[in-house]
């Protein structure tokens, strides 16, 4: 029994919410739009990972400054991370909060090192799984892409869950790209890794949510929040345990649960 409602109880109302929100009219408002532009593969991976590191604030602004980014790559953002000069790259201006122009060019320089190294994303990922989740494996995607040469102030725009970190933008990006929800949504485009190791991109809306419904006791929105409401969603279920990011978000966004 949690909040009132038994597990099958909750499970029904999250369900109900999932089918709500997981619709195609949920992309007009979210950063997902973005990546949606594309059909390539690799524009969606880059489009998408450029977009979720800058999730955070307004989401009208997330949009338009995410939008602006795909600009400045000419709107081909693999060809440009392949092709683009030294000074080019150097000419990329971005502000949005605290991620500037050091950080935008360093993200697009280490980009076209992975590209050129590993040829996609989703290797690096799937090569670095343990303990039947994508902690170890978002550890080391950061650990690679700041290995030399970096500016100290862009690490803090990939997050690491062994530093404590809830990590919620590098998860929001891998639910979009392995989650394959065939409504539209997230993307699916990484099919190796199964949508069961996912964690659910803990933010303050779906971490007050989840509190409110009794799915996570900790009060912080860190990894061993992250961790405890894991196992309550893969208690649900545990071949999606994600799709309540759709329930948890939309009761704190549009509902204001």
């Amino acid at each position: 029994m949690v909040n009132g409602l038994s597990n099958s109880e909750l499970k029904v109302f999250l369900n109900e919410k999932y089918l709500e929100y997981n619709q195609k009219v949920f992309i007009e408002s979210d950063p997902i739009q973005v990546p949606h532009m594309f059909s390539k593969k690799e524009d969606i991976e880059i489009s998408s990972f450029l977009t979720a590191t800058i999730a955070w604030g307004q989401r009208k602004t997330i949009i338009k400054n995410a939008f602006k980014m795909m600009e400045l790559l000419d709107n081909s953002p693999h060809e440009f991370v392949l092709n683009s000069t030294e000074k080019e790259i150097n000419k990329l201006f971005i502000k949005h909060r605290t991620f500037n122009e050091i950080d935008f060019r360093y993200f697009i320089k280490k980009l076209k090192i992975i590209y050129k190294q590993y040829d996609n994303i989703e290797m690096i990922f799937y090569n670095n799984i343990k303990n039947n989740n994508l902690h170890n494996s978002i550890h080391k995607f950061r650990s690679l892409f700041f290995d030399f040469d970096f500016p100290q102030r862009t690490t803090k725009h990939i997050s690491d869950p062994f530093k404590g970190s809830a990590c919620k933008r590098i998860n929001m990006f891998l639910r979009w790209m392995i989650r394959n929800d065939k409504n539209g949504v997230d993307f699916g485009i990484w099919t190796k890794i199964s949508p069961s190791l996912l964690s659910c991109p803990l933010d303050i809306h779906s971490g007050r949510v989840a509190r409110k419904l009794g799915l996570l006791k900790r009060k912080q929105n860190d990894h061993k929040a992250v961790i405890e409401l894991d196992k309550f969603l893969r208690n649900l279920d545990p071949l999606d345990p994600v799709k309540y990011d759709f329930s948890l978000f939309g009761l704190g966004v549009f509902e204001g649960f």
